[in-house]
């Protein structure tokens, strides 16, 4: 014990397993594991209930004490590790300090602060961004002059983006006391160490149904990586309108509402890097071949004929050629290694009825289903060819799963049970039930979206690996910039809880109880930092109020 002590002492960087720490804090403070005092002095009448821990999503481990101690205004950065001096580190650090003291406070004279500095030591300088980038972090945060070994607070991680989720755990720590008006901490010492449950833990943003603003965008990206999501599936292009710059083919935003409302290459590449640094990659998606109509406003021989807008044409070479130099355009752009390429609700009908299509068909000996399945598999081809690794929604794995390429990743979104039979083919899937995780169904509550589980049914540890994760969706037929965030926020969050704990801190027996607060006080969180989310026990997600009464309790 004492050996372990002194290796700590001389380790002074707390590079060390939680269990190690967690011993050495029984010996030096004499705390244990659990819930022994009120959480958060600063929100009186929340709750009574003194086991509840309000931090969203919850870490997978920690302990904490009793203690109350302050946070200075002046608070300062310090850096270490190989990755510690990165520009995504020092803006994170900035944006969650302008969050923390949101009131502000001066640095009273005389007054001696618990914390006067945040020490971030981050092993890596590499800021490759990809899905499996490492996120754990280890946050501790005690009074600098306690008799704690590890003083003042800390965060120590293997990558930047573990640092920004580190961030982001100490700024729900922090709490502005209205009394002092300072920022203060309660029940400290605290040790937590995290990491993720998913590697893939998204939200889908549609905006073709409906034009975003870049600062909607922006501003849901922000909010996003208050729940630590970190994939933006961006819907751009669908049916109705195509509001994307492609500089191989300039007619084709001639599909979008307006000149207005559209998005330049240049847009695209500040919304990647935006979300880049807050940890969040940009999946982008083209459906082909259906939900594709719009491609022709802008080149009309991309339809099979004017009276058969969609599928597009499979015949054509251009066709493909089309749908090359779209993905080769958006190679630049986008980074992230997953392409969303849709398949989904491809009716073929219109081209059975379309001459040349049924001539071609006949030539090359192929049904409607089959010319599906042709027109899935080249553009897998083409992505494959650019360094993606292709995203389809689960239509192309229920018709034709024998053909699919082995690296497909299928998105579920029917109904439940297709992961567990994706997983035991080989595929690896995302989680995505329409019936529980659409956004845009308004009367799912949020209980609903908390208790679903994307591992349901898949007992097998090596099939349980290939489930990426889950996406929440938030389709835009009924959403605009005057309430998307209304929409995601806060059932969103039930889902990202789901996705980062692990199954025992989600586990919950009374969720009226134990889960209900705290998704109620991170809703409250949002709205402080400017985020409408709307109130948690909506019957109809999205609405105001009925009438009075505090933020906590609607």
């Amino acid at each position: 014990m004492c050996t372990k002590l002194m290796n700590f002492i001389k380790f002074i960087s707390f590079s060390f397993n939680f269990l190690t720490l967690f011993c050495i804090v029984s010996i030096v403070e004499s705390r244990k594991l659990g819930f022994n005092s009120s959480l958060l002095e600063g929100v009186n009448g929340i709750n009574d209930d003194d086991s509840i821990v309000y931090i969203w999503p919850l870490p997978s481990k920690y302990t904490y004490g009793n203690n109350t101690i302050s946070i200075s205004p002046d608070l300062s950065l310090e850096i270490g590790g190989n990755g510690g001096n990165s520009v995504i580190v020092r803006e994170g650090f900035q944006r969650y300090t302008e969050i923390i003291f949101k009131h502000h406070s001066r640095k009273k004279s005389g007054v001696l602060y618990d914390v006067n500095k945040l020490r971030i030591t981050v092993n890596s300088d590499n800021e490759t961004l990809n899905l499996n980038v490492d996120e754990s972090y280890s946050l501790f945060v005690t009074a600098e002059n306690g008799n704690s070994i590890v003083q003042g607070a800390s965060i120590e991680a293997n990558t930047v983006y573990g640092a920004l989720r580190g961030l982001e755990t100490f700024s729900q720590l922090c709490s502005f006391n209205f009394g002092t008006k300072s920022v203060q901490v309660y029940k400290a010492p605290w040790y937590i160490q995290d990491e993720p449950k998913f590697v893939f833990r998204g939200l889908l943003l549609d905006t073709s149904r409906h034009f975003l603003p870049i600062n909607v965008i922006k501003q849901v990206i922000e909010s996003m990586s208050y729940a630590k999501l970190n994939v933006l599936h961006w819907h751009i292009i669908d049916e109705e309108s195509f509001p994307l710059e492609v500089p191989s083919h300039p007619y084709l935003w001639k599909g979008s509402y307006t000149k207005f409302e559209r998005y330049t290459v240049e847009d695209a590449y500040d919304i990647v890097d935006f979300a880049k640094m807050r940890g969040i990659n940009v999946m982008a998606e083209i459906d082909v071949p259906g939900h594709a109509e719009s491609w022709g406003s802008g080149y009309p021989e991309l339809w099979p004929s004017e009276t058969c807008r969609e599928p597009l044409d499979v015949t054509k070479n251009f066709t493909f050629d089309v749908v090359s130099d779209i993905l080769a355009d958006m190679r630049k752009v986008f980074p992230f290694e997953l392409f969303h390429l849709g398949g989904d609700e491809v009716n073929t009908d219109c081209w059975s009825s379309t001459p040349h299509v049924k001539q071609w068909l006949q030539e090359h000996n192929m049904t409607t289903k089959d010319a599906y399945q042709y027109f899935v598999l080249r553009a897998q081809e083409i992505a494959i060819s650019k360094n993606w690794t292709p995203v389809n929604w689960e239509e192309t794995y229920n018709s034709f799963k024998g053909n699919l390429n082995p690296h497909t990743v299928v998105h579920n979104w029917l109904g439940p049970g297709v992961c567990p039979k994706a997983v035991a083919d080989g595929f690896r899937c995302i989680y995505s039930n329409q019936g529980v995780w659409y956004l845009d169904h308004l009367d799912v509550p949020w209980e609903d979206v908390y208790k679903s589980e994307p591992l349901e049914g898949i007992s097998d540890a090596l099939h349980q690996k290939l489930v990426l994760g889950g996406e929440v969706c938030m389709w835009g037929e009924t959403a605009d910039s005057s309430d998307v965030q209304q929409t995601i926020w806060p059932r969103a969050a039930a889902a990202a809880e789901r996705m980062w704990s692990s199954s025992d801190m989600t586990s919950a027996r009374n969720m009226s109880s134990t889960v209900l607060p705290r998704l109620e006080y991170f809703r409250c969180l949002l709205n402080r930092r400017g985020v409408p989310a709307a109130p948690v026990n909506n019957y109809y997600a999205r609405r105001p109020p009925v009438g009075p009464g505090s933020c906590y309790f609607q």
